[in-house]
């Protein structure tokens, strides 16, 4: 599989304890963006699968950013 050309690396910072997902496969991590635009910027995003602190990420943007999950 291709890369895409304009990925962005991220690096996870902090994986919460929540999960979501109908079936809790989607973690919600804080992850801080190492390049481009928003270098530096610590954003939240929520990531399928398995994932760790200081696992890099590719994403394919950096200007939307998942909400809180709160409990009920």
């Amino acid at each position: 599989m291709a890369l895409p050309q304009d990925a962005i690396p991220v690096e996870i910072v902090e994986v919460k304890s929540t999960k979501t997902g109908i079936h809790g496969e989607v973690y919600q991590v804080l992850c801080k963006v190492m390049d481009g635009k928003d270098k530096g910027r610590v954003i939240r995003r929520n990531v399928k699968g398995p994932i760790k602190k200081g696992d890099i990420i590719l994403l394919l943007e950096t200007e939307r950013e998942a909400k809180e999950i709160k409990a009920r």
